[in-house]
């Protein structure tokens, strides 16, 4: 009997990849976070590849390893570190793969990841709406009740995935043609400008911060309605796709908005009143930064600065030139960033608020969290307080161990790190400097801070484990 070697060959491989695309939809379903987590990785690794590509660079020479894969980090994380200059040393090809790179981290690590487990699945089932619910709603990520009113309800979560790619696409496509003129105004080639405005609504909206000119936005730092489009865009940006979803289906009713989305616009605005009103304080008089400008250019500028800190990562002023005061509630509004699912960092906005409502509620002496009618369960408090710990944990041994291995003040190596972290952009001039070990301890801190320290603790966990009894109770002392 005739045998076919070729036949059987074909039937091996069709079964390896058959059994290879199993066991990428088990992980679909199964490890939602670990999965995220995957995925941000070998984006990150794919994007180090293509920047490394002679091509990539302008002078036609392969970048470093550290210096492109730090590249990808910030790029796929949206962060806006960087230890090269983006406009000298990247060519129109490495650009292009900054600004596809940018926009692919945007759209947030577990939103893709259910975007993509989508793809191999073929369907959105249930595990998928998990998945791309646990964006929305960091408890998801390790099982346990959930009020399905706090963020967008799982039923929502195909709408959900949809208002991402169209709210995506619509906002950038905005501001780009809103950027346009303006940069065409500001004496940019009418050709440069087709590219740089995208390039720019892409940039702030992800709340990146890159800049394909050289100089930055100092050439722009008097065009305040440029500026102004920009704050806008790193605003919708930094509110969240669940806040946009919530707009966008009840803008004129109030009453309708979901807690969370309540929480994150009255703690977005207040901070950015505050903190616009601690930087024109505490830098007024300071003659390296807004010392020289009259009282209008300096308000602007602190609420654009403020906006920036956030982490929108664009930058008029010399950050390195801020007072160390400055530094310092620069380095906070960082650590908070914006809100849940968005293109923003740090522990998101909703944590801080959370904090502060349970810090008042003990204050009073109330039993129970409450806001606007709700209360907010023990879980959600939990959770929050983790998300401060790990964060403030993953800062403290970044600065340690990059202190020690640049020698370099720690006022400088703190602002970074948490820039790093809260995956801003802002930076004193340490990054650039670094040698190549604090480079990678300062890529891993920025993939911490962007993949969520929820979602890095689910990954970890993998599952959740149910406790059928309760030990006895003692009440240590605290305080």
């Amino acid at each position: 009997m005739a045998t076919d070697p070729a036949g059987s060959l074909a039937r091996r491989a069709r079964s390896a990849l058959k059994s290879w695309w199993d066991v990428l939809r088990n992980l679909t379903t199964s490890s939602p976070a670990r999965f995220a987590v995957i995925v941000f990785v070998s984006l990150i690794l794919l994007f180090t590849a293509l920047l490394s590509l002679p091509a990539a660079a302008t002078d036609g020479r392969r970048l470093p390893l550290a210096d492109a894969l730090f590249t990808a980090v910030s790029t796929i994380c949206v962060t806006g570190l960087s230890t090269v200059d983006i406009a000298s040393t990247f060519s129109p090809l490495g650009k292009t793969i900054i600004f596809v790179g940018v926009n692919i981290g945007g759209m947030g690590v577990l939103t893709l990841a259910s975007i993509l487990g989508l793809v191999i699945s073929k369907r959105l089932g249930l595990r998928a709406k998990l998945i791309a619910a646990s964006d929305t709603n960091p408890l998801r990520s390790h099982g346990g009740p959930v009020n399905e009113g706090q963020t967008v309800r799982l039923g929502e979560v195909g709408q959900l995935l949809r208002t991402v790619a169209l709210s995506t696409l619509l906002i950038e496509g905005v501001v780009a043609v809103a950027l346009y003129p303006l940069l065409v105004m500001a004496e940019i080639r009418p050709l440069e400008a087709l590219w740089e405005a995208p390039f720019y609504a892409a940039m702030s909206f992800t709340n990146t911060g890159f800049t394909p000119n050289p100089g930055g936005l100092e050439p722009f730092a008097d065009d305040y309605l440029l500026l102004t489009v920009l704050m806008v865009s790193v605003f919708l940006g930094s509110i969240g796709f669940p806040v946009i979803y919530a707009l966008w289906k009840h803008l004129w009713h109030v009453r309708r908005w979901t807690l969370h989305t309540k929480l994150t616009l009255i703690t977005t605005i207040a901070l950015f009143f505050a903190g616009a009103a601690a930087f024109l304080i505490l830098e007024y008089n300071n003659p390296k930064t807004f010392g020289s400008m009259d009282a209008w250019d300096t308000t602007f500028q602190a609420f654009f600065l403020s906006a920036m800190t956030r982490s929108g990562g664009f930058s008029v002023v010399d950050v390195g030139e801020l007072y160390g005061s400055s530094l310092v509630v620069g380095s906070m509004l960082m650590f908070v960033g914006g809100g849940s699912a968005s293109t923003a960092g740090g522990i998101k906005v909703t944590t801080l608020a959370v904090l502060a409502l349970a810090v008042i509620s003990e204050a009073k002496g109330r039993q129970s969290v409450e806001a606007f009618g709700r209360r907010i369960p023990s879980d959600v408090q939990r959770v929050a307080l983790s998300v401060v710990a790990w964060g403030a944990t993953i800062v403290a041994l970044s600065t340690i161990v990059i202190a020690q291995m640049s020698q370099a003040p720690v006022s400088d190596v703190l602002f970074d790190v948490i820039s790093a972290f809260g995956t801003v952009g802002l930076s004193t001039g340490l990054t650039a400097e670094l040698a190549d070990p604090a480079v990678y301890v300062m890529a891993l801190t920025i993939f911490m801070g962007r993949i969520g320290t929820v979602t890095l603790a689910a990954a970890v966990a993998a599952t959740s484990r149910s406790q059928l009894y309760s030990l006895p109770v003692e009440r240590p002392i605290v305080g």
